[in-house]
């Protein structure tokens, strides 16, 4: 899933930013609002982690700007980081349309846990276990599988797969645009080219495919999840 990280101090951005991107998160980040709200006009993010101190724009205004009907974030997940702990700062960030708030200092796994319950809710799941067919995706866990019956078989999945297939999942059954692929390997920080992407998709079809789950493409948009018996009568 890819984030975006607004925060203006760069130390504490750099620790967000490598603990998220070791949990398998693709993280942008940006040091103001203004450049916040300027990327978010052009740019899709599966959610944001923003700081209140931000200067001249502050956070609380920023999210404010992101609700607007206008702006393609206006259903983004958002979660809020501050140091402030009072009340009304509290339901002042809830009431301009933040979805969480956590206060500085924090731990990790709280954040990933934050993230990971925001992210469901986004996507209208109620369980942290991402499935289509025999297969099943833990996002809490970050383990892998397919589930027959009582037996469940680990399957074994790189980060860059892990996060392919998580998209895939989020999708099933509807297929999932490539360029959206793309974004979520890559952020700002690496260039990956759209053959890559069709690397870890074949690479993914030859891990799915002995648990009869198909990986088909979309000629001009995506791939697409389908079992095979529906894969083979299309």
């Amino acid at each position: 899933m890819r984030l975006l990280l607004v925060e203006d101090d760069l130390m504490v951005a750099s620790g967000i930013k490598l603990g998220l991107t070791d949990a398998g998160y693709a993280v942008d980040w940006v040091g103001s609002g203004e450049r916040a709200e300027e990327v978010l006009r052009t740019e899709s993010f599966d959610a944001a982690i923003i700081d209140i101190g931000l200067p001249r724009m502050d956070g609380l205004d920023l999210t404010r700007r992101l609700r607007r009907p206008d702006m393609a974030s206006a259903s983004m997940p958002v979660l809020i980081l501050t140091a402030r702990d009072g009340l009304n700062d509290r339901v002042q960030g809830l009431d301009l349309g933040a979805d969480d708030y956590m206060v500085k200092p924090f731990e990790l796994p709280e954040l990933l846990a934050r993230l990971r319950a925001l992210l469901r809710r986004s996507q209208a799941a109620t369980s942290s276990i991402l499935s289509f067919g025999p297969i099943e995706l833990d996002t809490a866990t970050r383990r892998a599988g397919a589930r027959h019956s009582d037996q469940f078989t680990v399957i074994e999945l790189g980060p860059r797969e892990w996060t392919v297939m998580e998209y895939l999942l989020m999708n099933a059954p509807k297929p999932a645009s490539k360029d959206k692929l793309l974004q979520a390997l890559t952020g700002w920080d690496r260039e990956i080219t759209p053959n890559a992407v069709e690397v870890y998709i074949s690479r993914l079809r030859g891990k799915l495919e002995p648990h009869g789950v198909a990986l088909r493409s979309i000629r001009g948009f995506g791939y697409r999840l389908e079992m095979h018996d529906t894969a083979a009568a299309a």
